[in-house]
């Protein structure tokens, strides 16, 4: 291989210069580096939260790449025929990119690498968007792991990586090939009206991921066992919306959390256990890959869930009547994401008392989230509908009257984002009139609506559903 010809570097959700080992690689060479992004066939199925957030990800990665002398080019297409266009204008004799672990991507980088291999083109994966390889953790019987706990002691005293810092400078090509503007793709077109409100409330790019981490370490970490459930406090880290573009790696993470484990601070190994369940999650969507859109337990195909309804319609509109649900329902639609113990409660409501599939929620999340993760979607929805890596599947059904008087004594947060519930409603309640579709034709001054069902009446036929589908 020539050491004068160049190497395409193909971003994705990998959008930071430190501890990225692909990136690192490619400096080390000292050959012509050309940071390539695509707008390719799996950006353009996303939904329209986290395309917008995708969009400014890349934006932010660009304007960074420029610090250190570099470019980030910009292309829309199929990514192998793009890449092989690239390929010709540019003299590229290798394509490197950072390894992505569900079906979609999968499929799209083995159709690459065999491309381009044929065509006598270095076509070469990394490792950097997880912590332990899929492959590599196994149990004694060299099968992978179907539970959380067995799998967080297999991997809590492995060895990681070593961080990496960022290159202080790239070798530019001879010319640059052309490159897309970035506003001609309009990724926040199905955003409409609510790109501006939930803006606000978005952390975007390298800077501001390590500026949260470090934050969360110095000011939440010692209570994050006894707050990270509480809706009405900021008790968690806020990096999901980072991790999920790579903004920030799961190693830095990692680092922070045993750092903080040795210190002796009191929710480090809480917050070590949250980053290891994200990587249970890309385990489990590794090794059986139709979690993403099937039952991950055998048997469940059959179960009588209720395609999407008007009832769903009034769950994600937040007008159900159960007050913790409508705030969460509502709170992703305002800052484009959702605290996790509510995504548990609004998904146990959704699944069960109202036995909707779990397939109409993870759509739902997969169109409004700007931290949209794919293994973590559909782990999430899976385990809590029953259907998924859940000990107590089916039986465990959340009441969300009695989980708000536990994570939310005071009702701040169901006040914080639900309007009708007072008499002189916060900005936050409000923004969620401005963000909604125009057609939902909403007001806080609608009365408040009744409860879609009796959450007693609920539980009992979800119950019932469950027994006869195991007799049956």
């Amino acid at each position: 291989m020539p050491e004068t010809s160049p190497i395409l570097l193909w971003f994705r959700r990998d959008l930071r210069l430190s501890d990225h080992p692909a990136l690192s690689a490619a400096a080390q060479t000292g050959r012509p580096i050309i940071p390539v992004f695509l707008h390719d066939e799996v950006v353009e199925a996303l939904g329209a939260a986290p395309k917008w957030r995708l969009g400014l990800a890349v934006e932010s990665f660009a304007t960074r790449l420029e610090t250190i002398g570099s470019h980030l080019v910009l292309r829309r297409g199929d990514a192998l025929e793009t890449l092989q266009t690239l390929i010709a204008e540019t003299g590229a004799t290798a394509v490197w990119w950072t390894r992505q672990y569900d079906p979609e991507q999968i499929a799209r980088d083995k159709a690459v690498k065999e491309s381009l291999s044929r065509s006598g083109i270095e076509a070469r994966s990394f490792e950097g968007h997880l912590l332990f390889e899929p492959w590599t953790v196994e149990t004694g019987q060299g099968k992978f792991y179907q539970v959380y706990t067995p799998f967080w002691r297999a991997v809590r005293d492995r060895k990681v990586a070593k961080r990496m810092a960022p290159p202080k400078g790239l070798k530019a090509p001879e010319s640059w090939p052309q490159s897309d503007a970035l506003s001609d793709w309009r990724m926040e077109r199905r955003m409409a009206r609510g790109a501006s409100v939930v803006q606000r409330y978005l952390h975007v790019g390298e800077e501001a991921a390590q500026q949260r981490l470090a934050g969360f370490m110095r000011h939440r970490i010692d209570q994050y066992h006894a707050h990270r459930d509480r809706l009405d406090l900021d008790g968690t880290s806020g990096l999901s919306e980072n991790l999920t573009y790579g903004e920030i790696s799961p190693l830095a993470l990692w680092e922070a959390g045993q750092r903080a484990l040795s210190d002796g601070r009191g929710g480090a190994e809480t917050f070590l256990k949250e980053i290891v369940w994200r990587e249970f999650a890309y385990h489990l969507v590794y090794h059986t890959p139709h979690i993403t859109r099937d039952s991950w337990r055998e048997g469940w195909d059959s179960f009588p869930w209720q395609p999407d309804s008007d009832m769903a319609l009034r769950w994600k509109q937040g007008r159900t009547g159960i007050e913790v649900v409508d705030a969460a329902m509502r709170e992703m639609y305002v800052t484009g994401r959702m605290h996790n113990r509510a995504r548990m409660l609004v998904g146990s409501y959704l699944t069960k008392h109202l036995l909707t599939h779990w397939r109409v929620g993870l759509d739902w999340f997969a169109e409004s989230l700007v931290d949209w993760d794919p293994a973590a979607n559909a782990m999430g929805w899976q385990w809590v509908a029953g259907s998924g890596p859940d000990a107590s599947p089916y039986f465990r059904i959340f009441n969300p009257d009695t989980q708000a008087e536990k994570f939310d004594p005071d009702r701040i947060y169901r006040r914080r984002w639900v309007a009708e519930l007072s008499s002189d409603p916060p900005d936050t309640a409000l923004e969620f009139f401005k963000a909604c579709p125009r057609q939902w034709n909403l007001s806080h001054k609608t009365d408040y609506p009744q409860p879609l069902v009796d959450l007693a009446d609920g539980r009992n036929r979800a119950l019932a559903a469950y027994e006869r589908k195991k007799t049956g």
